[in-house]
């Protein structure tokens, strides 16, 4: 195998078309066959390439997160793991392992510090921290707190180093004394309902869980009278989190919620709209990367959990072939072929393949396709997919699933990255629910655009497969159980394991991997708190320049043709539209502008029906669920609006914005 450098800094292992395969899967039916004794044997999860274990099965400890997982359900997860190993064992000595560096003191601070965008607080760009006062600035008391932290733990690390340059004192940062006495709280706080910030002096103190909780009570009413199923978008996590353990001091610490129920979470209707991944134009997505990564280290502090990111040391990648290849050498293969594509075109098609197959045959992603059939049909995807010449007329159902798990564990990263991956099993910890939830929709907003699209398109086949339980006998449990160790697992992390862990971390990774699948709408939404928090950097940005350099910038960042739309705007003005009127243009279907009246029950949806039904050249063709409505300029950069969206909220929310109707981006 040649292996040539790349980018990337971990590598687990490529396809190995030499290599030979063991007893599993050569009948395709062993995982059914085999003895009750040989089903619960298995490797820890991310530990698979050592050692096979004794087969002997340890005792279940009921604790922590394995409250939801019966004994007997654990068999898929161990089956599952010995199936790795029997077909990855052979070619042992040809896979380099994946070392994982432990970051020396203040390190880990600094490297965080960057990742936040703000690392011109320390080194030698502590003189220009314009960025980062518009970010503090916006910042709830629970977020300061958490860069508080690491600005004290990297300053005394650099004192006792002694290195040559300086991280500011951190009351230079945050003002702690008028902090402590919180008597400015509305200056960095959620000012209005949609839960921005305002602030005019970004080095004040923060505000404190009551302020942040009673900023909404008119509209949202306060935390404890939100109903229990309900997910909160409104008010930051970890300011929810620290609210909730002031009002239960009387519950016994360590106390847990029943796991065995699996509540029906729902989002709280926004009428300015929710905002879903993909949503965002890429400039106010940079923004909502660094706040996701400062409130969840926030929500951890605040639960006691240690959150730690992991580097591994770089070494070789493939940069060519479809297996143990970079996910961003795949789409850069892919895109040459079809444009704009955000998912591997092979990812893709296993996917489409197995379904077009249908759904309903047993046991589908649990029992294994013949070994000796996957071997043959990876190396001939290697020499004939890209050219268009593989035939996928003879490819089962279970080798297509067997292959699309491979595809995941040859990853040169994990799918959930190498940094985050541990972040992603620590979730389990959290105390109920609702935290591990949200804790997970913070980290899908810090995954790479490639890993975050690859992983929405597997969670969402897998939901597919579930809903067909009744048929292949995969529920929800047994998917979770059978996939946890393809995206948890794997070669190079040499962690040391005895029985009992095993079984902590295999109930564990189960149990995130069930609520990925089961709840992954939710995880697919942008927190509103931090939409109001990337409104606000902008409108502070704003205020740091002109009038006349503000709006070009502005105007330089849409993404519509200006040419058709400047011209017939030339002679339109703000006093040209009347109040409580509206101008919805879209130049890239020849229109100029459409006056919509505002209504208390006006709806995005509304004006794209009214827009399709004007005679204006328009396709007869296009259909509704093929255009949408953009909230462009004023406080937010660029912003896909859901059709149940009430313009009239949002107006009021953001009354500088043009409405642009666009083309979605997959039509």
């Amino acid at each position: 195998m040649n292996w040539l450098s790349n980018s990337s800094e971990v590598v687990l292992t490529a396809y190995h078309p030499s290599s030979t395969h063991g007893k599993a899967g050569q009948d395709g039916k062993r995982d059914e066959q085999a003895s009750p004794g040989s089903r619960r044997s298995g490797q820890p999860a991310m530990n698979h390439g050592s050692s096979p274990r004794s087969t002997r099965r340890p005792p279940l400890d009921r604790s922590g997160s394995q409250d939801s997982l019966d004994e007997l359900s654990l068999d898929d997860y161990f089956t599952e793991i010995q199936n790795i190993n029997e077909t990855s064992n052979s070619s042992q000595e040809e896979k380099d392992d994946v070392v994982f560096k432990e970051p020396d003191e203040g390190e880990l601070e600094e490297e965080w510090l960057k990742e936040a965008g703000l690392s011109n607080l320390f080194a030698e760009c502590a003189g220009d921290s314009n960025e980062s006062i518009v970010l503090l600035s916006t910042l709830t008391r629970t977020q300061s707190e958490a860069v508080r932290k690491r600005l004290d733990t990297l300053s005394q690390t650099m004192r006792k180093k002694n290195k040559p340059h300086q991280v500011p004192d951190v009351r230079e940062i945050f003002n702690q004394d008028g902090h402590s006495k919180g008597n400015q709280s509305d200056e960095n706080g959620l000012k209005s309902s949609n839960g921005s910030c305002n602030s005019t002096d970004p080095l004040k103190e923060t505000r404190n869980d009551k302020t942040i909780i009673s900023d909404v009570k008119e509209n949202i009413g306060s935390f404890e009278d939100i109903p229990e199923t309900a997910i909160n978008l409104e008010v930051s996590f970890a300011e929810q989190a620290a609210n909730l353990k002031d009002t239960s001091k009387g519950k016994k610490q360590g106390d847990k919620e029943d796991d065995t129920q699996l509540p029906n979470f729902r989002l709280q209707k926004d009428k300015t709209g929710n905002t879903k991944i993909g949503d965002l134009a890429a400039q106010d997505m940079k923004k909502v990367y660094s706040l996701a990564l400062i409130e969840l280290t926030a929500l951890y502090d605040i639960l006691g959990t240690e959150l730690k990111q992991q580097k591994a040391v770089k070494i070789k990648a493939k940069d060519y072939g479809l297996f143990g290849v970079p996910l961003s050498v795949l789409l850069e293969q892919d895109q040459r072929k079809v444009p704009n594509t955000r998912v591997p075109l092979l990812f893709h098609k296993l996917i489409s393949h197995i379904e077009e197959l249908g759904l309903l045959t047993e046991g589908i992603l649990r029992i294994p396709g013949v070994a000796s059939r996957v071997k043959n049909i990876c190396q001939e995807l290697e020499s004939k997919f890209h050219e268009g010449l593989f035939n996928w007329d003879s490819v089962k159902q279970h080798d297509a699933a067997s292959i699309l798990k491979l595809f995941i564990r040859e990853l040169p990263q994990p799918l959930l990255t190498a940094e985050y991956l541990k972040c992603f099993n620590s979730v389990q910890n959290l105390p109920t629910r609702k935290q591990q939830l949200q804790a997970l929709n913070l980290l899908m907003l810090l995954l790479p655009d490639a890993n975050r699209d690859t992983l929405k398109a597997l969670l969402e086949f897998l939901q597919r497969v579930v809903d067909r339980r009744q048929a292949n006998k995969m529920t929800l449990k047994n998917v979770a159980m059978v996939m946890a160790p393809n995206l948890f697992s794997f070669h190079g992390s040499r962690l040391k394991a005895n029985e009992q862990s095993e079984l902590t971390m295999a109930a564990g990774t189960a149990n995130v991997m069930l609520l990925m699948i089961k709840y992954q709408e939710i995880l697919w939404t942008i927190p509103k708190f931090i939409v109001s928090q990337v409104r606000q950097q902008n409108i502070e940005n704003q205020r740091k320049q002109s009038k006349e350099k503000a709006m070009k910038k502005l105007l330089k960042k849409m993404a519509y043709d200006r040419e058709k739309h400047d011209k017939p705007d030339k002679n339109i003005c703000e006093a040209d539209v009347p109040q409580g009127v509206i101008r919805v243009q879209a130049p890239q279907f020849s229109k100029v502008s459409m006056a919509v009246q505002l209504t208390e029950d006006l709806k995005a949806s509304d004006i794209l029906s009214r827009f399709l039904s004007q005679e204006s050249g328009i396709s007869q063709n296009l259909k509704t669920d093929e255009i949408c409505l953009y909230e462009i300029g004023g406080n937010i950069v660029e912003r896909s609006l859901e059709v149940d969206t009430y313009m009239k909220d949002l107006f009021q929310l953001n009354p500088s914005a043009e409405w642009v109707i666009k083309p979605k981006p997959n039509t």
